[in-house]
């Protein structure tokens, strides 16, 4: 079986049908937050899916409150086809940063692997604050947007792999 990997760009906006996503958003930086969720919801609603979203303080709340969300719903019998993390982590003056952004990089791709879960990583990791609002804005680098669309890339390569679409 051979899964081409370049597929016209007009697939990449096409909706996905019965597709559910959870989206974990740490407000730690509230107007980037905004931001990132902002380019990211703007994204999946264009594909069609369902969002849940849920608030957790920071970066590192994440990925157990990602883990906590997939078990419920799997035990509701409502799994999730996809997870979108949004954050940022601006390094100051201690070693705190190198724990945030390594440690909740490493528990999502866990998470992503183990599962064979399409997952996105959009937690920011930069120098300052200029730098996250570059990337953060959906008008500029979005981010959050591109989060958004990689979780449907996989996605649809599952759906794909899967026969529920067209290789």
């Amino acid at each position: 079986m051979i899964v081409s990997s370049s597929r016209p760009a007009a697939e990449a906006e096409q909706p996905i049908a019965d597709a559910r996503v959870l989206l974990v958003e740490a407000r730690f930086y509230d107007a980037l937050a905004d931001l990132l969720l902002d380019g990211a919801l703007r994204r999946l609603r264009a594909a069609g899916v369902t969002v849940d979203c849920i608030t957790v303080p920071g970066s590192l709340e994440i990925p157990p409150a990602v883990a906590i969300a997939l078990a419920t719903a799997a035990a509701n019998g409502t799994p999730y086809d996809g997870v979108v993390a949004l954050g940022c982590v601006i390094r100051g003056e201690t070693s705190h940063y190198d724990i945030v952004a390594s440690e909740s990089a490493r528990a999502l791709m866990n998470l992503a692997v183990s599962r064979a879960l399409p997952l996105a990583n959009g937690i920011l990791t930069v120098d300052n604050e200029a730098q996250a609002f570059e990337r953060a804005d959906p008008q500029r680098l979005d981010k959050g947007g591109h989060a958004a669309s990689a979780v449907l890339t996989l996605l649809r390569l599952k759906r794909r792999l899967d026969g529920r679409e067209c290789l």
